[in-house]
């Protein structure tokens, strides 16, 4: 079957020019494409999960004007050795002392951890900043 002049303007004039399986391969493309997308997102997220580091005050003790003590709970993949930042803020949440300490690897998931900062002025909290994989 041959397209005349009219059919083809027709055709042209209403939208009718590409076949139907023309568009199937167009969703079919898109399909694709939409699943490597999630495969690729959920791959990231799961690998980013397990090479992540959990770490939580669990509480601190003013043991006198120029040291607090600083619980902490890390969790982290076993046999990962992690460092944490511990911080002391005073009254009007200055840094009057720093430290960071290395949590050496363990078979644990989930570890507590206390440790004292020396600070510089009167200390009224101590927390953990954040924690890293080394």
């Amino acid at each position: 079957m041959t397209l005349t002049d009219v059919d083809r303007k027709l055709a042209d004039r209403y939208g009718r020019t590409r076949s139907a399986a023309s568009r199937r391969w167009t969703w079919v493309v898109i399909g694709v494409i939409a699943v490597a997308a999630t495969g690729l997102l959920g791959w990231t997220t799961v690998s980013n999960a397990v090479n992540s580091v959990d770490a939580d005050t669990t509480g601190f003790t003013l043991v006198d004007d120029r040291t607090v003590e600083v619980r902490v709970q890390v969790t982290v993949n076993p046999g990962t050795a992690v460092a944490c930042s511990l911080e002391a803020q005073d009254a009007e949440h200055g840094i009057v002392g720093f430290t960071v300490v290395e949590v050496p690897a363990s078979e644990d998931h989930s570890r507590i951890i206390t440790e004292r900062i020396p600070t510089t002025a009167r200390p009224t909290t101590g927390f953990v900043r954040s924690c890293w994989i080394i």
